[in-house]
């Protein structure tokens, strides 16, 4: 009887939603003001990729190969990715669109407080960010996604058991 094995599809819509409910919450408590909060999710991310990797071989007993482990490590990544950044798009530009203006304000303070650039390069400096900020955000979600799935990928494939069976073993000649 073939092993049921979940898919990287379901794995990554559930670790996508648990994010997406993280990153509810942290938004709600005013977590922009606090961003060592965001290493909760990336601990959920690491965590997740880590468990979809273990679980994989599991199903599996086992029969599996590293390379096969990264690969469902890094396909349950790109659903993740995709699902996040929809989700990213959607929060700016429709659900929270004032998340754009909180950050802009978050980093005018931050700038005039360090003291480093005047008045009018701060003011160029912002409105860059206003107009490129969507663009910057859908960046920065797939690069980094990325890499912490394919680091999350490597160390899931790393510690999941492995022991693939020899398919031309036990061949009678």
């Amino acid at each position: 009887m073939e092993p049921k094995i979940t898919s990287p599809q379901v794995k990554g819509l559930v670790i996508a939603l648990i994010l997406i409910v993280t990153g509810l919450v942290v938004y709600f408590i005013d977590g922009m003001k606090h961003p060592e909060l965001n290493y909760i999710q990336y601990a959920i991310f690491l965590a997740g990729i880590i468990w979809a990797c273990i679980s994989y071989s599991n199903q599996l007993n086992a029969n599996v190969t590293f390379g096969n482990l990264f690969a469902h490590g890094f396909k349950t990544t790109a659903v993740i990715t995709v699902i996040i950044l929809v989700y990213t798009i959607l929060a700016m530009k429709v659900i929270f669109p004032d998340m754009i203006d909180k950050s802009i304000e978050m980093t005018r303070e931050k700038m005039e407080a360090e003291g480093k650039a005047t008045d009018e390069q701060i003011q160029q400096g912002l409105t860059m960010m206003k107009d490129h900020f969507v663009t910057f955000a859908a960046v920065g979600v797939i690069v980094g996604f990325a890499i912490m799935g394919a680091i999350s990928s490597l160390i899931g494939a790393a510690v999941a058991k492995k022991k693939p069976k020899d398919p031309f073993g036990n061949q009678i000649i």
